[in-house]
């Protein structure tokens, strides 16, 4: 993929700021997009964007093609005329800094079942507006609507524990199911409408505004999902549904006995005598709703762990060859390159971290496909470390850090004393103010793309991390505050991004003190 020097922040939705319990799509995401624009940036990274099932994480989805009900914005419901002002009076009272995903979905439940029965008379435009997406996602939303209205009904558990003719799809049980759950399943694909009405309107917000966006696609997908469930042909199952290998990875910098997690594996060959068609399908959808995908665990397409269903960790295991490059064919050839206003070529940076073999980096390079850099794994001390800004290619993308990592400040606070020597010798600076010390770095190197996520840009410590792998919960709630992205912020980002040529932005103001220039 090949893109002019740009930079960006990594920020998910449910990460703005708002009185409704968890970021949304309404106005604050929208002065999020104005922030970036103000700011010169040219691209917002996100997480993926699915329903969230176990522990809230979005790398574990009930599908890879519907969006997440919770990030729908009652603000734009009102608009809309599918909710009224009194419905939204007196929210719990939710914290403002992070996500209390409990009594946020009970609340977001009880709005969107509100505008589900004042949907009933909605006038012919909103309706005919709904019947055409129904219909023209039909091919992965009648499986997951009905999908969530059997797992409502069986008080939210596992598919593997329904009915079990309902857990195989039986021909006249599906029947009767969808006359029994007709009102669940409708109000289901009601809520994908709104959420992808809602992000397609900000997305063109966004890309008029010059700002294109990173999505995120897991290599695999949640047991307990509508993908699993319709179609378990495509997954390594036994014959009572069960996984007989899970994904994983062995141990590395972030566990010492590695990650379980715990995801079903593909029947490869399966898919690669259907031509990858489920694959196709799934980033032909992301690629409608982003405009680039960050391919979650790109090492597993050549060579994936496998871990014996039943372990307790994730130390047991083995490497198994991949699908290769005959996938990333197949992809080519049915997406083809998809320009963006930023890009041309495969629209894909590999997310290629990890245990990476001389057979990984041949998998990307043969696709231009641009590696991620990240700046927190580059001071141990080694000059030809591939992680220091002066041993990046150009067709990378560099980052202080991921939603997988420590914010820098606490990354920093972390390091060993000849860690921080080595960081200090080779930044330049005293490690006062690591973060944007980091930032500075990725913005200053040859690497096309450079983003930061906005707990970088706000100075941050470990109290606003956004995932800790391997935790079981407590991830995934970080929320900035409104007043954060002060001007002070917004000047200081400009005017760096202006200085390494990543971005135009509005000038700063050259009254004002600039960062930097007290040292």
């Amino acid at each position: 993929m090949n893109t002019p020097r740009a930079s960006g922040i990594l920020l998910h939705p449910t990460s703005l700021p708002g009185r409704y319990g968890l970021g949304d799509l309404g106005p604050e995401a929208y002065r999020w997009i104005e922030f970036l624009a103000v700011c010169g940036q040219r691209l917002w990274q996100i997480l993926p964007l699915g329903p969230t099932g176990y522990s809230d994480s979005p790398y574990q989805s009930f599908s890879a093609f519907a969006g997440n009900p919770l990030l729908i914005s009652p603000d734009r419901l009102i608009e809309d005329g599918l909710l009224c002002a009194d419905d939204l009076e007196g929210p719990p009272d939710f914290p403002a800094e992070r996500v209390d995903f409990g009594p946020v979905i009970e609340y977001k439940k009880r709005l969107l079942d509100k505008a589900f029965e004042r949907f009933a008379g909605a006038g012919p435009e909103l309706r005919a507006e709904f019947e055409a997406f129904a219909a023209r996602e039909a091919g992965w939303l009648d499986d997951f609507a009905m999908f969530m209205a059997l797992k409502g009904a069986h008080g939210g558990a596992v598919w593997n524990t329904w009915d079990a003719a309902l857990a195989t799809r039986e021909p006249a049980a599906m029947a009767e199911a969808a006359r029994q759950y007709a009102p669940a399943v409708a109000s289901q694909k009601f809520r994908q409408f709104l959420f992808f009405r809602q992000w397609m309107r900000l997305k063109t917000y966004a890309n008029a505004k010059g700002i294109v966006i990173v999505g995120d696609v897991p290599i695999f997908v949640a047991y307990d999902s509508a993908d699993v469930w319709a179609r378990p042909p495509l997954f390594r199952l036994d014959a009572s549904g069960q996984p007989t290998h899970v994904a994983g990875v062995p141990p590395d910098y972030f566990s010492p006995t590695g990650q379980l997690w715990g995801n079903p594996l593909y029947q490869w060959d399966g898919l690669k005598k259907r031509g990858y068609d489920w694959w196709i399908d799934r980033l032909r959808a992301t690629l409608a709703t982003v405009d680039i995908v960050r391919l979650d665990h790109f090492r597993g397409f050549e060579a994936y762990w496998e871990v014996p269903a039943g372990m307790p960790t994730a130390e047991v295991g083995r490497w198994v060859k991949g699908p290769g490059a005959h996938f990333f064919e197949a992809i080519r050839a049915a997406l083809g390159d998809a320009p963006t206003s930023l890009s041309a070529g495969l629209p894909i940076i590999a997310e290629d971290l990890g245990v990476i073999t001389p057979e990984v980096v041949a998998l990307r390079d043969r696709f231009n496909l641009p590696g991620m850099k990240v700046l927190q794994f580059a001071f141990a001390g080694d000059p030809a470390d591939p992680f220091l800004p002066h041993n990046f290619p150009r067709n990378c993308v560099a980052y202080s850090g991921t939603h997988d990592n420590d914010t820098s400040r606490g990354w920093y606070q972390t390091l060993s004393q000849k860690e921080r020597d080595f960081y200090r010798r080779y930044s330049g600076r005293d490690g006062s103010d690591v973060s944007w010390d980091l930032i500075r770095l990725a913005w200053a190197s040859v690497a096309n793309m450079a983003v930061a996520p906005l707990q970088d840009v706000l100075s941050l410590g470990p109290e606003a991390r956004m995932n800790l792998p391997g935790r079981a919960s407590g991830n995934w709630s970080w929320r900035y505050l409104s007043d954060q992205l002060a001007d002070g912020v917004r000047v200081r980002l400009t005017d760096l991004t202006r200085l390494y040529g990543r971005g135009g932005g509005e000038p700063p103001d050259e009254t004002r003190p600039r960062p930097g220039h007290h040292r």
